[in-house]
């Protein structure tokens, strides 16, 4: 098809999908591969904090045991949410970048960045110093802020639209590969090294220079992303890559045709922003009504997404088990890394099985349902037994561990529900809605509100589990507003988010020529309708030129 929507996917029978024949290569999954692995920088990071301030060494370094309630609850947001607002600023750049040196450099340089932050921060954290753990782990924020607009922009502009998806949730996935091995890694330093030893919170936190240096070795064997060299004017060379990515001949009528179809709708965004210069593309974002609607989108997933609370249980973890009934700081990681596991696999079932097979919109909204009702099961077992996270050496009574065993169940289904739903589609649908010559910008833009809303939620988190009388709405009141704003995101979704699975990224435009009312209920079915109409079209124009040709042919014999 030209631009149109194409069958379900079955992950077992790629062969049956509408390509030629070595479309899915090891060159096409090597470069997803190695794309996706920029999403274990948040997942690590997001993993390793928390084991951090569960590290006797660490704590007694920034000796923090010496400052009362709210201010141990001040310091462990600042220093757990200062990457993310170095993020903010990392989100804003990487746009820059992308366009201006390409994905594959700005990999390079992000991953420089992020090493040295890290570093930083583990030289200022042996010398308990946190002025330096600040400005480290602010550093390693610029570079993790590029991490979801690199990754995710690359991936999705050298995958088939079959299995965009797929490949774009490889991303996700590896956000929970961070998580797990940062979990584990963790505990496993927590019971073989000593509370005294510096090495029992260096060793996890080294996982951070680790991945950056195999991402950055693993970029010296990749190609610039086709659709970028086609805006650099250089399709010569977009076509050799595709054709490479592809395993197709250059002069295929398939590779012929992707790259055709990529030039004609970069032509189109270019005429219709002739003249304007450098602001062109801030232009065309906000002025342009379809792409008004699709920044619309974007802002909300990721608003919306990040106040649901599910990051910020990854984040804290720990502290979130121990106010559930879990004792003990050993038993407390263990519940942990298996909880890093439950959202791991969740994630795999989404990129396997879902995201391009019951299409984005259904498995956002069955993700949603799921941490919905988790989280109302949590904030009404919190009602019920008031004093968790409230009252200091408070006893859970015996007839309450039933409920407080499900209330850590529904963490975990909290878990799945937001692998499944928002943490996919935040990324998935930022990278595959907006047309090429914005694509890098608007990802940029997403990505600055989602670690700004991150960095809201983390830093808020600590404050808002504390009693009352201390300024907090307590564990209940925050769980509470997590169900609330999660229950207002499904509806959000339901009358808003169009469905885009297995559509080109140049043919998006099509879904949203309706009136935005309509879009989220409509503008699948509409934009079908268009793509038969422009099919038809194509053929008719084929056939013309099939007839053109030969009657030049008998004339000229």
């Amino acid at each position: 098809m030209a631009g149109g929507v194409k069958k379900p996917v079955n992950i077992f029978k790629l062969k049956d999908l509408d390509e030629p024949q070595g479309v899915f290569n090891w060159r096409l999954w090597f470069a997803v591969i190695s794309f996706a692995l920029l999403g274990a920088a948040r997942g690590i990071d997001e993993g390793l904090i928390s084991g951090a301030f569960n590290s006797a060494d660490f704590k007694a370094s920034i000796d923090y045991e010496s400052y009362d309630a709210v201010d141990q609850a001040n310091i462990k947001a600042n220093v757990s949410a200062m990457v993310q607002i170095g993020s903010v600023g990392g989100a804003l750049i990487a746009f820059l970048l992308c366009d201006r040196i390409g994905r594959i450099w700005a990999t390079r340089v992000l991953c420089t960045i992020w090493a040295i932050g890290i570093a930083v921060f583990m030289v200022g954290g042996a010398q308990g110093n946190l002025g330096a753990i600040y400005a480290g782990r602010f550093i390693a924020g610029l570079g993790v802020g590029q991490t979801p607009v690199v990754g995710p922009i690359y991936i999705a502009e050298i995958a088939p639209a079959s299995i965009r998806g797929l490949c774009t949730c490889f991303f996700t996935g590896a956000v929970y590969i961070g998580i797990v091995l940062a979990y584990f890694t963790n505990y496993g330093c927590h019971i073989n090294l000593p509370d005294s030893s510096h090495n029992q919170w260096l060793v996890p936190t080294s996982l951070h220079i680790m991945f950056s240096g195999i991402i950055l070795i693993l970029s010296i064997f990749q190609h610039e992303s086709p659709r970028y060299l086609v805006k650099q004017g250089k399709s010569d060379k977009a076509t050799e890559v595709m054709s490479w990515l592809r395993q197709q001949p250059a002069d295929s009528e398939y590779i012929v045709s992707e790259i055709s179809n990529i030039q004609a709708a970069l032509d189109h965004e270019m005429e219709a922003l002739k003249g304007v210069g450098w602001l062109g593309s801030f232009k065309e974002m906000f002025l342009v009504p379809s792409n008004l609607y699709r920044i619309y989108l974007t802002s909300m997933v990721q608003f919306l997404s990040q106040w649901s609370g599910a990051g910020s249980i990854t984040l804290y973890a720990p502290d979130l088990f121990a106010i559930l009934g879990i004792t003990g700081s050993e038993e407390g990681l263990l519940v942990t890394a298996v909880f890093g596991l439950v959202k791991l696999f969740a994630a795999l079932m989404c990129a396997l099985f879902l995201v391009d097979v019951i299409g984005r919109k259904r498995a956002l909204l069955t993700g949603i349902t799921l941490q919905s009702l988790a989280m109302i099961y949590v904030a009404a077992f919190l009602t019920a037994v008031p004093e968790l996270g409230v009252v200091e050496d408070f006893v859970l009574p015996d007839h309450q561990k039933g409920a407080s065993r499900g209330a850590i169940a529904m963490i975990y289904v909290s878990g799945f529900g937001w692998a499944l739903g928002w943490n996919s589609m935040q990324y998935l649908l930022t990278a595959e809605l907006f047309p090429l010559r914005i694509r890098a910008l608007a990802t940029s833009w997403a990505m600055t509100l989602h670690f700004a809303n991150q960095y809201g939620n983390s830093r808020a988190v600590p404050n808002m589990l504390l009693p009352n009388v201390d300024g907090g709405i307590s564990p209940k009141g925050t769980f509470w507003c997590f169900a609330a704003v999660t229950i207002v995101g499904g509806a959000w979704v339901w009358f808003f988010v169009p469905e885009t699975s297995g559509r080109s990224l140049e043919s998006m435009d099509r879904l949203f020529d309706l009136p935005w009312y309509r879009i989220g209920l409509h503008g699948n079915k509409d934009a079908d309708q268009k793509d038969m109409a422009y099919d038809e079209k194509q053929r008719m124009a084929e056939e013309e030129r099939s007839g053109v040709q030969e009657m030049e042919l008998k004339r000229d014999v």
